[in-house]
């Protein structure tokens, strides 16, 4: 998918405040409890998902965040298709007080081209 200049920007302005960790280093994470957070749109989580992500779409974190993991010291890792809503989503989670919320680079392309387990 091709972004625009204007898009792009303001996934760049949000990945100077938050830190994007490999898939290797979310598999790694999530052995010791770490959640994985799918915030890709409803049709893209039907169509397949990484093994073990919980789905809460970028349109409904903010709103939903706070209920589903209310301790803003859990480590949360999102992924979105690409690395770019991740981005924005942890972003605006820091801006909540989430304390320990990364973005998986590269997203869902990422995982599926490490041949990390995947689920339907």
């Amino acid at each position: 998918m091709e972004h625009s200049s204007e898009f792009l920007a303001v996934v760049d302005d949000a990945k100077s405040r938050i830190k994007e960790i490999s898939v290797a280093e979310t598999v790694e994470r999530m052995k010791n409890g770490t959640a994985l957070i799918d915030v890709r749109e409803d049709n893209e989580w039907e169509k397949g998902r990484a093994a073990g992500a919980v789905h809460l779409g970028r349109g409904v974190i903010e709103r939903d965040i706070v209920g589903t993991y209310p301790d803003k010291e859990a480590e949360l890792i999102l992924y979105c298709g690409g690395g770019f809503r991740s981005a924005l989503a942890a972003d605006m989670l820091q801006k909540m007080g989430y304390i320990n919320v990364f973005s998986m680079a590269g997203g869902w392309k990422a995982w599926k081209d490490a041949g990390e387990p995947v689920e339907q």
